[in-house]
């Protein structure tokens, strides 16, 4: 039974989801302070949050039994990202459920500010009747500039260009080809200050966006412009806006969101030339529903293991869904063990290469699992997709996509080559119909080996008789094949054998084994 905290308020129909749940235990406690917080953290499997909650290395670290953490959201920032993933911890967020809200909301306040809606209401509850005191502007043929053109970005697009808007986009991530789908232009930022009418902000807080509106971004905008925030406060530089419209540079600025919420003691409250809104961008009835609706799910999916979507710590954001990538991690997963066991000394680099379809739009996600299957067996603590490559750079294993590691022809296969001190392996591993995992080359052997189960991994000198003695060797001790896999370098040199078992043979089958002059190596891996 996976229970479930839930410290701030979401659509009743995340909570029908969660009843309806015949595996979860979830509570609600509201308005935590952080000591109670801490308190109750220790007994839950997940905690589901939205921006009221701040998670931060010390509730995290006291998660015990802390797997997954919801963000019923798009917003991160509350949350230790770092802390969670050197745990472990799953950390989803829902940043489309919201995409409609935001981009709508974000055309209210374009239309609002030009159209000068909000003084012009307040004139007129205070009874006056001034028309030409409030002459607007249309959208119709103006140019709109678009900081970050992800989700929202795309939808204000959209939206905008019913209007006629020309739109024109800056986003470093984003390839011409999307530009073309869209209809817009890809531009510089500098080149988007100095051509937009409007400007509208959609990108996430990072290091290279706080405060990417500065003194000397207003500077180099049209006179008279009108900037929209819907995305998050810290893309402005506050005291700059201020001295931008004091100015008139800056002609209107629309703003939901603040670099400091609430933004209690802000000069821009209550400027002439401000519209406010309190961070409504989600704040829709269907917004909310698809969010508690989607966090809900994503976070159950993540404690059953069946699905990892939207998890901003893990390798999954884009490419196939989890259900096809699966098989191809656990395949990565069992290739890291592998070496990890056959390896003579701690593993210090990497190198990884994928060739066909899916599997190639899957190397960061496989990257990880590869790092997970060979940090695992020296890792007390526990490692999974979330921490493995964090726990890899602790370790200084460095991880490198290269080409041309071998010379097979599959249709999706994965190769890696690890380096230890004073030797290196290569190996080789593909997907039967997309799901039956084999390991087809070991360094120069090639073999159709099943990675499961009880393995003998032998090495030996290609000699007649050595099959009988290992055949006899496990009858002795009531030790039965499964199945039996071999490679040869050539004719009366060396073989790799990967021997499949059905039970774990005691200790002194290995000493027996390694006792046969032929035999250089034996080792016994357990999948």
């Amino acid at each position: 039974m996976f229970r479930i905290l839930i410290t701030d308020i979401i659509d009743q129909v995340g909570l029908d989801c969660l009843t309806e749940a015949n595996d979860v235990h979830y509570d609600v406690r509201l308005d935590l302070e952080n000591g109670e917080l801490l308190a109750l953290i220790p007994a839950y499997d997940a905690v589901i949050v939205r921006s009221g909650t701040k998670l931060d290395a010390a509730v995290i670290e006291a998660g015990v039994n802390l797997k997954v953490i919801g963000r019923a959201g798009s917003g991160v920032d509350n949350i230790d990202i770092q802390a969670a993933t050197l745990r472990g911890i799953i950390v989803t967020n829902a940043p489309e459920a919201n995409t409609i809200a935001a981009a709508e909301h974000t055309v209210a306040l374009l239309l609002a500010a030009a159209r000068r809606l909000v003084p012009a209401h307040l004139s007129l509850v205070a009874g006056e009747w001034r028309r030409s005191h409030f002459v607007g502007q249309q959208l119709h043929g103006r140019t709109l500039g678009v900081i970050g053109f992800g989700r929202i970005g795309r939808e204000v697009t959209r939206l905008a260009q019913v209007f006629d808007m020309e739109v024109i986009a800056y986003d470093p991530y984003v390839s011409e080809a999307v530009a073309r789908k869209y209809g817009i232009t890809l531009v510089d930022l500098d080149d988007l200050l100095a051509e937009a009418d409007y400007i509208t902000l959609h990108t996430a807080p990072t290091a290279e966006t706080d405060r990417i509106l500065d003194a000397a971004a207003f500077a180099q905008m049209r006179d008279g412009v009108i900037v929209v925030n819907v995305a998050h406060g810290l893309l402005i530089d506050e005291a700059a806006l201020l001295n931008a419209l004091n100015a008139g540079k800056v002609a209107c600025a629309a703003l939901d969101v603040y670099y400091h919420e609430p933004p209690t003691g802000s000069p821009l409250i209550g400027h002439p030339s401000v519209i406010h809104a309190p961070h409504l961008g989600a704040a829709t009835v269907e917004a909310r529903h698809a969010v508690a609706t989607q966090i809900v799910n994503q976070v159950l999916d993540a404690l059953r293991g069946s699905d990892y979507r939207n998890a901003v710590n893990m390798p999954f954001r884009d490419g196939p869904p989890y259900p096809v990538a699966k098989p191809y991690l656990l395949l990565a997963e069992t290739m890291g063990v592998l070496q990890a066991h056959m390896a003579d000394a701690p593993i210090m680099r990497v190198e990884i290469e994928v060739s066909g379809e899916p599997a190639c739009e899957l190397i960061r996600p496989i990257a990880a699992a590869l790092l997970k299957g060979i940090i695992a067996k020296d890792e007390p603590n526990g490692v999974n997709y979330v921490n493995a490559p964090l726990l890899a750079g602790q370790r200084n294993i460095a991880i490198t996509q290269t080409k041309g590691l071998g010379d097979l022809d599959y249709s999706n296969l994965i190769s890696c080559r690890v380096f230890w001190q004073g030797g290196d392996r290569l190996m080789a591993g593909v997907l039967f119909g997309g799901s039956e995992p084999r390991i087809v080359q070991v360094s120069d052997y090639h073999l159709e080996a099943k990675p499961e189960g009880h393995i003998l991994v032998m090495l030996n000198r290609d000699i007649p008789g050595v099959i009988g003695q290992v055949g006899t060797i496990l009858s002795a001790y009531n030790v039965n094949i499964a199945e039996w896999r071999l490679g040869r370098s050539e004719p009366g040199g060396e073989a790799l054998s990967f021997i499949n078992l059905d039970t774990v043979p005691p200790h002194t089958v290995i000493d027996a084994l390694a006792s046969v002059p032929a035999i250089k190596k034996v080792t016994l891996i357990t999948l």
